[in-house]
């Protein structure tokens, strides 16, 4: 769990939130850092779907002002646009298009995140299966194909392109429900979407935990929605 702090900076007793946050209801004004990597402060917002109008504006106002002050403590460097494939035939709704549509972040990169990406092997399976004579090898062998099919098929991305406000790009998560699961496809994904190269320092300061990523950095001289 992390700490939550309110925008003055003072500390909120997490078990007095806990049940707003199961419920799907944060302030995005709070931010929650990890005591694994305090340098990144994170905030989230409420799900557009369930939210009301005014939590949408309140949404665009903070990407707003966060997104060109000269505050370097209070900037946001980048936007997570976190999207379930669970669901995966109706990914883009009507909170997408709004915010793609109607939220200039003003150069702040906005990162697609397909959350619970493993759902399509599921469904994937479900599809062999019912191909004759397929042998346990054969679905193991064709699955990760048919999910790049079924990704393909849907459109998703080329959707999200389409937009006016279109995202920098995209990354795929997987298992993210394992406590050895790592972001570092994420992270690799924002530095590259930073591009600025001050910027990218920065995050490689942030992200001290991960060695192979700072290498990395050396060898190539965030908001959650």
């Amino acid at each position: 769990m992390p700490e939550i702090f309110d925008g003055e900076g003072n500390k909120i007793d997490a078990d007095a939130v806990k049940f707003s946050i199961d419920c799907g209801y944060h302030d995005i004004n709070d931010e929650l850092v990890f005591r694994s990597n305090p340098r990144f402060v994170f905030h989230e917002s409420c799900g557009f779907e369930v939210g009301s109008e005014d939590e949408f504006k309140k949404m665009k106002q903070f990407v707003s002002e966060r997104a060109s002050t000269r505050k370097l403590n209070e900037r946001i460097h980048a936007i997570w646009y976190c999207i379930p494939m669970d669901e995966y035939h109706r990914a883009i709704t009507t909170a997408e298009e709004r915010f793609f549509s109607e939220c200039d972040t003003n150069n702040v990169p906005v990162i697609a995140v397909f959350t619970k990406f493993d759902a399509l092997s599921a469904v994937a399976l479900r599809e062999l299966r019912r191909t004759p004579g397929l042998t346990r090898e054969d679905l193991f062998e064709r699955t990760p194909k048919r999910v790049e099919e079924i990704f393909a098929n849907a459109n998703i991305w080329d959707r999200l392109c389409d937009t006016l406000h279109s995202p920098k790009d995209y990354v795929r998560l997987a298992k993210m429900n394992i406590d050895e699961t790592d972001c570092v496809p994420l992270l690799e994904c924002t530095r590259v979407a930073l591009g600025d190269e001050a910027l990218q320092m920065l995050l490689k300061s942030t992200q001290q935990t991960n060695l192979e990523l700072c290498i990395t950095y050396d060898f190539l001289s965030l908001l959650t929605l």
